[in-house]
């Protein structure tokens, strides 16, 4: 996690309040991995963290707010992917190394966010930017 981590009304987290707002981000990816994204509740969430709605409510707005927050993660890890193409070559022996590492990265990449994935899959094709 970079920078600084802001609850809900803007104050600063502290080193347990990050563990927690990350634990709750981790329990909701674990959800979405099993239930469907409108089936998951808030007050789910937060037992599942161990820990109450209220909780929950002091770092995001809603389990939507949350769900942006796994995309952006998301997004940053998608755009490592890039090292795998940088300084390397697509000729030969070497770009057939090339293109294997850039597909086992980007499946890689699909199975472990393959589930924020079909969330953000089904807003867009509702139509929500």
């Amino acid at each position: 996690m970079t920078g600084q981590v802001r609850t809900v009304d803007g104050r600063v987290a502290g080193r347990r309040g990050q563990a927690t707002r990350q634990k709750l981000l981790d329990c909701l990816s674990e959800m979405l991995s099993s239930s469907p994204y409108r089936d998951v509740k808030v007050i789910d969430v937060a037992r599942k963290a161990g820990t109450s709605p209220a909780t929950f409510y002091q770092y995001f707005p809603d389990v939507e707010g949350a769900v942006l927050e796994i995309a952006e993660q998301m997004a940053a890890e998608g755009a490592e992917l890039t090292q795998l193409l940088d300084g390397r070559s697509w000729v030969g022996k070497a770009g057939w190394q090339t293109s294997q590492d850039l597909v086992e990265g980007f499946l890689d990449f699909w199975r472990r966010n393959d589930a924020i994935l079909r969330v953000v899959d089904l807003g867009a094709a509702e139509g929500d930017k």
